[in-house]
């Protein structure tokens, strides 16, 4: 079965289909935004579930896939935001080392990637990683193809910075 680039015409596509095209993107892009497969699987089981739940309407937007991604999305910032939470709970009493210091350039990247607010993060990996161009992005994010491409600039900014940091 082929990759479909973007979600198809909508007003009668089956959210089977909408499912089979757009299913890999979102857990690819979940990936790299969490860094970890579990986690992304369940965020992109939540989203699919909340867009089939809505699917009447969701299939007579514009752009389904946006809809689709803004709920994996904002699932992924919740879940970042009880985690913090948790942790600042947590009393550490030493730094702990972190074993994977000799991890090759893709889980640097990764760890980068993990480094950057949710929105820089979002631009980055939809523009550089899945393709998207800013203004596809843009629709997928609720926010302006400039705002994106600064977005994703800034990202780029920070990750350099954090690759040297780790290399040095």
């Amino acid at each position: 079965m082929t990759q479909a680039t973007t979600s198809p015409p909508v007003a009668a596509i089956a959210f089977e289909d909408f499912f089979d095209a757009e299913r890999r993107r979102l857990f690819r892009a979940l990936c790299l935004m969490t860094g970890d497969p579990g986690e992304a699987e369940e965020l992109a089981q939540d989203a699919f579930l909340a867009v089939w739940e809505r699917w009447a309407r969701v299939r007579e937007m514009d752009h389904p896939a946006g809809y689709l991604y803004r709920i994996a999305m904002n699932g992924f910032r919740s879940r970042r935001r009880r985690v913090v939470r948790t942790a600042g709970l947590a009393v550490r009493l030493h730094r702990t080392t972190d074993p994977y210091e000799g991890a090759d350039l893709r889980d640097s990247i990764v760890r980068a990637l993990g480094r950057l607010g949710g929105r820089q993060r979002a631009a980055v990996v939809l523009t550089d990683y899945l393709g998207y161009s800013s203004p596809e992005a843009a629709s997928l994010l609720g926010i302006k193809p400039t705002t994106v491409r600064s977005l994703a600039a800034e990202a780029r900014a920070a990750m350099k910075q954090e690759l040297e940091r780790s290399d040095g």
